[in-house]
């Protein structure tokens, strides 16, 4: 299949790009590169630079390669910046978001799989099911969920099945390919760090949440893991459209994951504990027992695992 990558110059793009040439699929990576690196995409994908701002460059692209099919990652994602400037991701992640599924309608491609997210639910202290409340704590979750219930607009109109997938926190490492955001914001990458002595110390952003240890709980799911999940959503795409969760079903705290990379670097480094961030959901974790069921996906890198992968590339780099 000829398979449109938004965003593949990216994490979890080019992950997943990898894993999609090594299946035999014929790639396109389309990235403008603010935030993707183009030595993160693989050799073995063709590569274009843009945005999806340029619909007459999308347009080009769909018709010079043939594209049967879209992965579609492009987006801002840090939910703090969301709240300080929520027109920028509104005019990213939703209008441009429309310029892709408008060219997909004028080429008559009907599958996209859509990176969603955790953000669009409302914050519970259990794992969250498809079906539960949609209720976004930052705006980031916001353009996500308004992006979810444009592809069923335009499934209605035109046709375009899609499969949202709402992952929770991506983890982990695939050989080079880690996090690489600039500046870093993501916490396994910053307790690296500071672990590594590449930073002096690690932010607690708010110790008084209504958790065990009083910090903020997510489920970290591994990089191949997710990139496997798109993969199947893909190929399983038939007739009908729908939304999966994505996760490992086990929850983790900031607390837990400073302590974890202390036991793997074997190093004490100073942490400080500071206010809550406008927009950080108490608890996100995951039941993924409908991806299980209906696609056969399953977590199977622990977390741990994925931890240890990702602290031994930055300690070597």
């Amino acid at each position: 299949m000829k398979i449109l990558v938004t965003g593949g110059a990216g994490f979890i793009g080019s992950v997943t790009t990898k894993k999609l040439l090594d299946k035999g699929h014929e790639v396109v990576v389309y990235d403008s590169l603010i935030k993707g690196h183009r030595e993160s995409v693989d050799s073995r994908a063709e590569f274009v630079q843009g945005c999806l701002s340029d619909k007459s460059l999308l347009d080009k692209t769909f018709k010079k390669f043939g594209i049967e099919a879209v992965i579609h990652f492009a987006g801002f994602i840090e939910a703090g910046e969301s709240m300080k400037e929520p027109s920028k991701f509104f005019k990213n992640n939703v209008i441009y978001g429309l310029n892709l599924l408008d060219v997909m309608a004028k080429n008559n491609v009907k599958k996209i799989i859509f990176s969603s997210s955790a953000a669009v639910y409302a914050s519970k202290d259990s794992p969250l099911e498809e079906e539960d409340i949609k209720k976004p704590a930052n705006f980031y979750g916001e353009t996500k969920l308004i992006f979810e219930k444009l592809l069923s607009w335009y499934d209605d109109i035109y046709q375009i099945k899609f499969v949202a997938l709402r992952y929770f926190n991506a983890a982990g490492a695939c050989g080079e390919l880690v996090e690489k955001h600039n500046p870093e914001t993501h916490l396994i990458p910053l307790v690296i760090f500071t672990a590594l002595g590449k930073r002096e110390s690690i932010k607690i952003f708010g110790t008084d949440y209504s958790t065990p240890d009083g910090t903020g709980i997510r489920d970290y799911v591994d990089v191949k893991d997710l990139a496997e999940a798109h993969i199947l959503a893909l190929e399983n795409l038939r007739e009908t459209s729908n939304a999966y969760n994505v996760g490992t079903g086990k929850g983790i705290s900031v607390k837990e994951v400073v302590e974890a990379v202390k036991k793997i670097s074997g190093k004490d480094f100073n942490v400080i504990e500071a206010e809550k961030r406008e927009g950080d959901p108490t608890m996100l974790v995951a039941n993924s027992e409908k991806i299980k069921k209906e696609l056969g996906w399953e977590a199977k890198v622990n977390f741990e695992e994925g931890l240890r992968e990702t602290f031994e590339y930055f300690k070597n780099s």
